[in-house]
């Protein structure tokens, strides 16, 4: 299973850095409402939409946060990384057909506790979306007997 598993916490540096994108679907919304329960009109009826001050139907903000969870699961820290906690403020709306790009830049390790802290940010192009801070807990590498 070691194969499987992403970086150990002797592994990362500071202003190490992952990426992911995803050009976001009209099925990708309604698959997300569907998971998630959150059906609001603003995310998946048009006519709805069209009277909000969008103006045009939106991606559900959490579905940003799910990209930086994409990120933090595959590739920095990685598989074997548990999500501790988030804090994320929505700055832009994402609309349908964008590609929003999820960052996670790591700020700091604490190696006693384990944890690694980064800095969380979706764009779409130059427009940041989401930003914010995340905490995880990682492995130590196993000793070698």
């Amino acid at each position: 299973m070691q194969e499987l598993h992403g970086y150990y916490l002797e592994d990362l540096e500071v202003g190490m850095s992952a990426t992911y994108a995803k050009t976001i679907s009209e099925s990708d919304v309604y698959m997300f409402a569907g998971i998630s329960g959150d059906n609001n009109p603003v995310h998946i009826n048009d006519e709805y939409a069209k009277t909000t001050p969008f103006k045009q139907r939106i991606v559900h903000g959490m579905f940003s946060a799910a990209l930086i969870s994409t990120v933090a699961g595959t590739r920095l820290p990685g598989p074997g990384a548990i999500y501790i906690d988030q804090q994320i403020k929505f700055k832009a709306p994402v609309h349908i057909g964008d590609t929003a790009k999820a960052t996670l830049t790591v700020t700091e390790i604490d190696e006693k506790r384990r944890r690694v802290k980064a800095q969380t940010d979706v764009h779409v192009g130059e427009t940041l979306v989401a930003t914010g801070n995340a905490t995880f807990m990682v492995d130590r590498r196993e000793a070698a007997e």
